[in-house]
């Protein structure tokens, strides 16, 4: 018989010896491999709830730092309804990494609910979370307790600060007024002007007048003088002497007399004293209450006009050089009254558009105004007609806002052998691109998605965002689609510009076709193209 030892719970026998340390490794190797290995736990605070609270849920992945985890995205937890997602929480445990995500849920019916399982991605592998029964109560209302109120009226919410319509209104109208009184003022000036008279036909014009206005038969002699002298001096003033209305009677004749002996006047020596003593005789009317003759004051009006016509037929003849400069001096004139409208009309069509588009914007909004009446590239290309047309080989149908361009040097280059056509560029509102080769052994479906990604990030994007699921053309072609925004920066002087892109990837067996579209990401016409071009691709497999 073999002899067996016990020593402190340690077998002697060679057997047992072998065997407890076989277990040992066993443990150790167990231990290793679980602290190297990855864990993915959920969790929630809650599994009761009353409608309308929230459950936290809570995924907590603990893996290594080279590892590549995604969390799920959307509303995976339905039948409850996710309202927010937190950011990712990540702390150090030894040399790994924990990693934490939490989801804020609610649902607003009663019942009993099952939160699914939930997929974590983690490299390449996939695990599942376990599921949790969630009871959603109603809440209780003790009619016997709480006291029942009528049910209050609808109130009127005040609107927001912005300008009031009626201000918009009251803008336009003041313009209006504004163009209505200087198109009556310049047309009241314009008649004015047409009105005036030559200095000459002006007063025989008021000695006309003064005949027909009956003062000498109702004894006005006192304004009958006034309007008789205010006649020839005005004349004067017009043709000889531009002081003639506020100069006294002796200043008057004093510098007549000095034109006469000058030889630019030929006035006789009895025109001058005639009008010397009509005018002092006006005077006397005027300030001393003389009231001469009924007679006396019809001879002076007569000689009055005998003075005026002898004035005009004494004043020289202006030579060709003076209607020359004359001349010259009107057409200034003239062009300073055109260019003078021509400033008036400006101004006026200014006004107007000014009031138009006050009333546009303040009742159909800013954003339409500018859209309509200022353009909008997006808008214009979304309505315009646009082009179905096939492209590669394989084929591609597809509908864009005009015909794509070969690209030769390959663009958004995915290797050897392909066909490239383009529409824009990174730079626009909009940048289309179909690609298009033909089966190999050594084509990699990723390897032309990242080639995209790579020339985005060489033309200075940053911050790209991914998301992927399947789709299905409208003749039921399937394929994936890749989607997201980014931040596009062509250099450092300019401003980053948000971007959105759709990347859609079919194999039909016999090639690889592959769709990009980028566009603005605060366009809503650019998004409603990109979707009308993405909405329109069609394929056709003849490998059959």
């Amino acid at each position: 018989m073999q002899k067996i030892v016990r020593q402190n719970g340690i077998f002697d026998t060679p057997a047992k010896s072998v065997l407890f340390f076989c277990l040992c490794t066993f443990f150790l190797l167990l231990n290793n491999f679980r602290g190297q290995a990855q864990e993915v736990s959920a969790s929630v605070d809650t599994t009761t709830i009353k409608i309308g609270e929230q459950i936290t849920y809570k995924l907590a992945v603990e893996t290594s730092r080279e590892d590549l985890v995604v969390f799920p995205e959307g509303q995976s937890f339905s039948p409850l309804e996710m309202i927010e997602t937190f950011a990712i929480d990540t702390s150090e445990i030894s040399d790994r990494y924990r990693l934490t995500r939490e989801y804020a849920l609610t649902q607003f019916d009663s019942g009993s609910y099952s939160i699914p399982r939930q997929r974590v991605l983690i490299n390449d592998r996939e695990f599942r979370t376990d599921s949790f029964s969630v009871v959603v109560n109603d809440v209780v209302v003790d009619t016997t307790k709480q006291k029942m109120f009528p049910i209050k009226p609808a109130v009127e919410v005040p609107p927001a600060f912005g300008v009031p319509t009626w201000l918009w209104w009251l803008l336009g109208l003041i313009l209006l007024g504004i163009v209505a009184y200087l198109l009556y003022r310049s047309r009241k000036k314009r008649k004015e002007a047409a009105k005036q008279l030559p200095p000459y036909e002006r007063a025989l014009f008021e000695l006309k007048q003064l005949d027909d206005s009956h003062l000498l038969e109702q004894r006005e002699i006192k304004e009958y003088y006034s309007q008789l002298s205010a006649a020839v001096r005005r004349y004067l003033d017009g043709e000889i002497y531009d002081h003639a209305l506020e100069s006294t009677t002796n200043e008057l004749i004093t510098y007549l007399e000095a034109e006469r002996d000058k030889g630019k006047l030929k006035l006789e020596n009895t025109t001058i004293s005639r009008l010397k003593e009509i005018l002092e005789r006006a005077d006397l009317a005027k300030f001393a209450n003389s009231k001469p003759d009924v007679l006396t004051a019809k001879e002076d009006r007569s000689s009055v006009e005998n003075v005026i016509k002898d004035t005009k037929a004494s004043i020289p003849q202006p030579t060709e050089e003076e209607l020359l400069r004359d001349r010259e001096y009107r057409e200034r004139l003239e062009r300073k009254r055109k260019v003078k409208k021509i400033i008036f009309g400006i101004v006026a069509v200014v006004l107007l558009i000014s009031a138009g588009a006050a009333y546009l914007i303040s009742t159909r909004g800013i954003e339409y105004f500018t859209d309509t009446y200022i353009g909008n590239s997006s808008k214009e290309m979304l309505e315009s007609d646009w082009i179905s047309s096939e492209y590669g080989t394989p084929s591609v149908t597809i509908a864009t806002p005009d015909v794509l361009v070969r690209n030769i040097r390959d663009s958004v280059g995915m290797s050897q052998g392909k066909e490239t056509f383009n529409f824009g560029s990174l730079d626009t509102n909009l940048f289309v691109s179909v690609s298009t080769r033909p089966a190999s052994e050594d084509f990699d479906v990723e390897m032309a998605v990242e080639d995209v990604y790579a020339f985005l990030e060489a033309n200075g994007a940053k911050n790209i965002i991914t998301k992927q699921e399947g789709y299905e053309t409208l003749n039921g072609a399937p394929g994936f689609k890749i989607f997201g925004t980014m931040s596009l920066q062509k250099d450092e002087k300019s401003q980053p510009v948000s971007k959105e892109y759709t990347i859609l990837n079919f194999g039909m067996g016999e090639g690889f076709q592959q769709v990009v579209v980028i566009y603005n990401e605060n366009d809503k016409y650019a998004d409603e193209i990109a979707q009308r071009i993405t909405t329109s691709v069609e394929l056709i497999n003849n490998s059959n």
